[in-house]
């Protein structure tokens, strides 16, 4: 990771990033949370508060319901509920309660919560439940509002269990029946703190005059209140409701703080601990995130260097749907077009290259074309010069014919070559169009060799043709011709006097192979190459006896290029070969 890269930068900026924010998250959890805590219990327990006060003043509910709903709404909103009268006397029966029917027959109305808040473990471990037969010390108390008499118990025994509470105390009483109805708290929910719901009404009863003026106007009182005994932080909330009747009663809600300020100090020195732990999370996280963002800006800015020294390879996509992928991808479709033109103008610099040479090539063949015709015609002409002055100047009768018959043995040299010349030029050209038919070459070869009959006889020559399985071939039969008169031609002057030339010709697949082979001098190896050349000769002069232009195998070099056939010359024991593949 370079010090100034741009992994480097976006490391430390994450960092930093990360730094920040968790110690705001941090400051925000020591300064705020506690306020931002407690305010949310509030507004949710004052809504939901409201919510009960419109239901139970519309709905009328009785002393069952109401009791079911108290239960819901403490469950609900874990804090503790009571409804009274102005005076502070009770309207509601205690939610968690027992009623018990004695031997007497009576039922007996026991509330529960003082004694769960002081019993809350050896009850739940007694386990009570209906029908359950059980024995109560404790006293009676008269209350004075609609809710009667009241049992409140101070020890509880179960048929078979351990008693639970307090021992026998003077001036109590002692009841037993059997459990008819208990509503107690789900006990994986229980607050031990159920009891201090009595406290609060013992210590804010009576109301002072202000507070009972605004309560009139059926307004909602708000007041944080700390338990003079425990010390413990609350929320008291008093909402006035108005029944049908006029009657006023209010919904005495106690709702404990200290939760929330004993959560917070074990979260500070919590986050505080976390803190070392997060700070070396957030540079993994950030040191992780800076090189996965990064890398594909890296790969892209490599395939740019390679792209700007006009490397387009070793370059692939980026698989990522989002704009570096598209980036990515108009790169890589970028290189593939660019090397694409730069071969095509490498392919046309090549061409232009060549093209070039060619040109140099053909002007150099033009120029060597002209010396060596200039050559070949200026013997010639320099014969039928020297001949004609010497008719101009009057040579004997006798001599006469023979100066005559030289003139035209040159002048006839002289057509040869022009025509061979205009031939070869013609074939150089690249302008002429094939017209190919199919043909027997053998029965091609037999009309040649009958045309050069004379030229045969001449040096007491023959020629065999042999085919072997001979297929027809698809070609232009009038350059074709001249191909095997060229090369006959050519075998009938080197080849030694009384002897054969052979001509074989052998399918081979769909190929045909044509060979020629005469007995005379050989080649010599290194001037193979260059038998095809215009006006070459392995002997100038003895070539010059012989009556060639030099131009013949030239010209068949050209036919055969131009079918696009295989050749070659080679030495033998006893002369030389020349053979022809042409394909099917």
């Amino acid at each position: 990771m370079k010090r100034w890269g741009i992994t480097f930068k976006l490391f430390v900026m994450t960092v930093i990033f990360f730094v920040l924010f968790y110690g705001m998250v941090i400051l925000s959890q020591f300064l705020l949370f506690d306020r931002f805590y407690q305010n949310q219990k509030e507004t949710r327990v004052e809504r939901h508060l409201k919510s009960f006060g419109t239901s139970y003043t519309k709905e009328g509910w009785g002393r069952t319901r109401t009791s079911r709903e108290l239960v819901r709404f403490m469950l609900r909103n874990k804090t503790q509920m009571v409804i009274l009268k102005l005076d502070g006397r009770m309207k509601s029966e205690d939610p968690f309660r027992m009623k018990l029917l004695d031997e007497q027959g009576n039922t007996q109305l026991i509330p529960m919560s003082l004694f769960m808040n002081q019993y809350g473990d050896p009850l739940r471990a007694a386990h009570l439940k209906e029908n359950d037969q059980v024995t109560i010390h404790g006293e009676h108390v008269k209350d004075e509002s609609e809710l009667g008499n009241l049992f409140y118990p101070i020890t509880i025994t179960k048929q078979g269990e351990p008693p639970v509470g307090e021992e026998e105390v003077e001036g109590t009483t002692t009841i037993a029946g059997t459990i008819t109805e208990l509503v107690l708290p789900d006990l994986k929910i229980w607050n031990p703190r159920q009891g201090i719901m009595f406290e609060a009404v013992e210590d804010w009863f009576p109301l002072s005059p202000d507070q009972l003026e605004k309560l009139r106007n059926l307004n909602l009182y708000k007041e944080e209140w700390t338990a003079p005994w425990s010390g413990i932080r609350n929320s008291v909330m008093i909402l006035p409701v108005q029944q049908k009747s006029g009657e006023i009663e209010l919904l005495f809600s106690v709702t404990s703080l200290q939760d929330v300020k004993d959560s917070n100090e074990a979260l500070r020195w919590f986050f505080l601990y976390l803190g070392l732990g997060g700070f070396v999370l957030i540079l993994v996280l950030s040191l992780f995130y800076s090189k996965m963002v990064t890398r594909p800006l890296i790969k892209l800015n490599n395939t740019a260097k390679r792209m700007v020294s006009l490397d387009f390879t070793g370059h692939s996509s980026i698989r990522q749907k989002d704009e570096l992928g598209s980036l990515s991808k108009s790169m890589f479709t970028l290189s593939q077009s660019l090397d694409a033109a730069l071969g095509e103008l490498r392919e046309a610099n090549q061409q232009l290259v060549e093209d070039m040479e060619q040109k140099k090539k053909m002007e150099q063949m033009q120029q060597d074309f002209f010396a060596s015709a200039s050559h070949e015609l200026k013997t010639p002409l320099s014969i039928i010069k020297g001949f004609a002055e010497g008719l101009e100047d009057g040579v004997s009768a006798g001599k006469q014919d023979h100066y005559i018959k030289v003139i035209i043995e040159e002048a006839d040299k002289m057509e040869f070559l022009v025509k061979d010349m205009l031939d070869l030029a013609r074939l150089e050209s690249g302008t002429i169009k094939l017209r190919r038919t199919s043909f027997m070459l053998s029965e091609m070869t037999e009309k040649v060799t009958d045309k050069l009959v004379h030229s045969l006889q001449n040096k007491q020559l023959d020629v065999v043709i042999i085919p072997a399985n001979e297929l027809p071939v698809y070609a232009d039969a009038t350059w074709i011709e001249q191909v095997l008169s060229n090369l006959l031609t050519n075998a009938i002057r080197h080849a030694e006097e009384g002897t054969t030339i052979t001509v074989t010709l052998e399918s081979q697949a769909k190929n045909l192979l044509f060979t020629i082979h005469n007995k005379g001098e050989r080649i010599p190896e290194d001037q193979l190459v260059h038998i095809w050349e215009r006006f070459y000769r392995i002997e100038a002069s003895r070539s010059r006896l012989t009556g060639g232009t030099g131009l013949g195998l030239s010209i068949a070099k050209q036919i055969l290029d131009m079918h696009g056939c295989r050749y070659a010359v080679m030495n033998t024991s006893d002369g030389v070969c020349f053979s022809v593949t042409f394909e099917g």
